[in-house]
């Protein structure tokens, strides 16, 4: 087979993904997921904001203007206590809440927010759970039986269809960014860029763990198999990931050299979902407007965390995985 043979391959499979998103109906539901999010974000309002007093040493008393009136205002002024004056809406002003932060500030929160729902836990296992069954239903026999019987070649039929939920992903990743900044941009008048770093956050994170849902569908043919499986190596993953950062900065008494090279291979081994999100809260320079883990802000404090190698060895990871998966599906016979 011909690597143009193969291109075409992989192009029509990606075709017959977005085929399958629209008649399975998945691709509806996460564009009513885009619709609603994105009416939340053109029903935000924020008024009488002012900028918030940042200090290098400490962080200052701020108190919500009817708890300083309750102790008077002279009063928590003079003590040096920071009143707040501001006021956001959401729901075109059905819900208030009193803010201290900026205009800028107030619409970076609810971009770190949506961001994180998107490009981190609940966003890429939300989708891993969605496009599980893509693959078992694509390998039944009935199915894979019109495909080989065309002069094409497993591994481009099997990287097609893992490309077409990558890029269906990646698609609803941008609709949903797209969308909700345009919304709250009009909204609010700001415009933050940095909040397009959530869309490859998200199709990164999510084609590492869809190369090992790939992996399991090839060798189960089951979608359940797929599904929680992946979630199941995600949680796995994570564990490490916070095993690793915790040991290193707080070593156990009585941990054996080889239990610590052990875990350090681990670490190095397998993705780190973790870290993936610690470098957006990073790149979106979301300091004061969420926490990261503990144990991942002491290693990065302590300059032993390197974000490159992260990233390399994650994505690393998914491409063997990939193609031991490709692999397997070559010795199938049908």
């Amino acid at each position: 087979m011909t690597l143009a043979d193969s291109i075409r391959t992989i192009r029509w499979m990606i075709r017959d993904t977005l085929r399958q998103s629209l008649s399975t109906k998945l691709f509806w539901v996460t564009l009513t997921v885009t619709a609603v999010c994105t009416l939340f974000c053109a029903s935000v309002r924020v008024h009488g904001d002012r900028p918030m007093v940042r200090t290098e040493y400490e962080v200052p008393a701020v108190l919500p203007k009817t708890e300083a009136e309750r102790i008077g205002l002279e009063k928590a002024k003079n003590d040096g206590v920071q009143v707040i004056s501001g006021e956001m809406t959401v729901g075109f002003g059905a819900v208030s809440v009193p803010v201290g932060h900026s205009r800028e500030d107030s619409v970076k929160f609810l971009h770190v927010w949506l961001a994180g729902g998107l490009g981190d836990t609940l966003g890429v296992l939300l989708a891993l759970l969605w496009t599980a069954g893509f693959l078992p239903t694509f390998l039944e026999p009935q199915s894979a039986t019109v495909l080989l019987a065309k002069p094409a070649s497993l591994w481009a039929i099997l990287f097609g269809k893992y490309a077409g939920v990558v890029g269906f992903v990646g698609l609803n990743a941008i609709l949903f960014v797209a969308a909700t900044w345009t919304a709250l941009g009009l909204a609010t008048g700001v415009w933050t860029t940095a909040y397009w770093l959530a869309a490859p956050l998200l199709v990164v994170n999510f084609g590492i763990f869809y190369a090992v849902s790939t992996f399991l569908a090839v060798a189960t043919r089951s979608t359940t198999s797929a599904a929680f499986g992946t979630l199941l190596f995600w949680m796995f993953c994570w564990a490490i990931n916070y095993t690793h950062h915790r040991l290193v900065m707080n070593p156990v008494e009585g941990m054996t050299p080889i239990a610590s090279y052990l875990l350090e291979v681990g670490y190095w081994t397998f993705p780190k979902p973790l870290d993936l999100s610690g470098i957006f809260f990073d790149a979106m320079k979301a300091d004061g407007f969420g926490t990261k883990v503990g144990e991942f802000q002491a290693l990065q404090a302590a300059g032993k965390f390197s974000p490159e190698g992260a990233v390399a060895s994650s994505i690393g990871f998914g491409a063997v995985v990939l193609a031991l998966a490709a692999y397997e599906f070559e010795m199938t016979d049908y």
